[in-house]
């Protein structure tokens, strides 16, 4: 029998090759789920050799098994860390736990488990009548999301 652990460590080897990151290991059943990511995006070509080298390492034991690899998917709420750098300067949307969505620029990330979101917020400014649309950094946990992912925009 195949073991999400085993799956890892053969993946994690293969991606050592190269500049793709482990996403997501999903088993149900007899269908394993691979989600790799890249910087730049992800290749079917590297999807395929993945899923070729799998086969030759697994052998037999992925004969009861349907594999799927894959990219994490556009627009999808981050799972990882290095998806979170990897979209540094870009926008995002945060679902807070307490049901508030918040889209900014996402600003840094840091080892603790946090990131920062440079938001516009109308605040009332000395001198000004009316709010004004201001820049405000605000940091997030990531225990105290439901989730953060890459905004298509398509202005």
């Amino acid at each position: 029998m195949i073991t999400k652990e085993t799956i890892k460590t053969w993946v994690e080897e293969w991606l050592q090759r190269g500049d793709y990151f482990l996403v997501d290991i999903m088993m149900d059943g007899d269908r394993i789920v691979i989600e790799i990511d890249h910087a730049d995006g992800v290749w079917i070509e590297d999807c395929a050799a993945l899923s070729r080298f799998l086969q030759e390492q697994l052998g037999e034991e992925l004969g009861d098994y349907e594999l799927e690899v894959g990219s994490a998917g556009i627009g999808q709420p981050f799972k990882v860390m290095q998806q979170y750098r990897n979209h540094i300067g870009k926008e995002v949307e945060v679902l807070q736990k307490n049901g508030q969505k918040v889209q900014g620029t996402l600003v840094s990330v840091a080892d603790d488990r946090t990131f920062v979101v440079k938001v516009q917020e109308k605040q009332h400014v000395e001198g000004k009548k009316r709010p004004v649309l201001v820049d405000v950094e605000k940091t997030f946990a990531m225990d105290d999301i439901k989730y953060c992912k890459y905004l298509l925009n398509f202005k």
